[in-house]
């Protein structure tokens, strides 16, 4: 599922192809994605001006004119194209259809249909359920070292579940949590209550690095992602840990025939990977 960065790749892509646009046209080739669309999307979006493109946590929000919010989640396998010229025959899991004023067109393209579309009337999104209870922004000037710990003080659920916890911090997942982790030299395994003092700083330093490493690079393309323009992702190719079952991480000094190498656990469903040597 995208994450963060993946989520703020895409955020920045459509963001200079919809912002002071009007959507001249809006259309819904089905009447549901993982839930059923908004009735009367397309007419409702018709004739609009986007007033700015912005990401909250995994969620886009797709401001309006008239102070509505369209929200969108990519969910296992969406994703947004823009044809800035003539556009191709549509294809068979292309499902909203967004037309601007200055010719360009996006897709809204999901195979497997786990995503959604919903749209806040003006003032109603900070209520939105979807919304309502999503943690600080890691990327943001209200969040550092401070803030993590507070919100981890009181957790005695490993640090690996915590940190997946959207309450807790928005937009991480399984597969930056990992690499998190690993850069902070922290236990997935460790009780998120003891993540303080100078555990707290690497882990929020790690967090920093890694998601913005991360966006530089487009995302992760280890299944479905891809940027708007079509291009993939490319961090996958700077995973430490995420994947690397039996392998020597970055920076590694073990005996791998002794030690198994990265280690792949199971924690809430989820594999975990990691190293038992450089994490504590």
């Amino acid at each position: 599922m995208p994450e963060l960065p993946e989520v703020e790749t895409v955020k920045r892509g459509l963001a200079p192809v919809l912002e002071g646009r009007r959507i001249v046209q809006a259309e819904a080739l089905r009447p549901d994605l993982r839930f059923p669309l908004p009735n009367r999307l397309g007419q409702r979006l018709t004739g609009r001006v986007v007033s700015h493109v912005k990401r909250r946590a995994k969620f886009l929000l797709i401001g309006l004119d008239d102070g509505a919010t369209l929200i969108s989640h990519l969910g296992m396998s969406g994703r947004f194209r823009i044809f800035k010229k003539a556009p191709p025959a549509l294809e068979k899991h292309d499902h909203v259809i967004f037309r601007t004023d200055q010719g360009a067109e996006v897709r809204y393209n999901d195979p497997r249909r786990f995503g959604f579309m919903d749209i806040a009337d003006a003032g109603a999104l900070i209520n939105h359920p979807m919304l309502n209870s999503i943690g600080p922004e890691p990327l943001s000037d209200n969040f550092d070292a401070k803030v993590l710990a507070q919100a981890l003080k009181d957790r005695q659920a490993p640090i690996k579940t915590a940190l997946l916890d959207q309450s807790v911090i928005a937009g991480l997942g399984n597969i930056y949590v990992s690499e998190v982790l690993f850069r902070a030299g922290i236990s997935p395994k460790r009780k998120a209550a003891s993540v303080i003092g100078l555990r707290a700083s690497k882990l929020y330093n790690a967090i920093v690095d890694v998601l913005n490493q991360a966006i530089s690079a487009g995302g992760s393309s280890i299944s479905d992602h891809r940027q708007p323009s079509g291009e993939l992702g490319y961090f996958q190719h700077s995973f430490g840990v995420y994947g690397r079952e039996g392998e020597a991480c970055p920076g590694c000094n073990c005996n791998i025939s002794k030690t198994g190498g990265v280690r792949r656990i199971q924690q809430s469903g989820r594999s975990t990977f990691y190293c038992t040597k450089q994490q504590r």
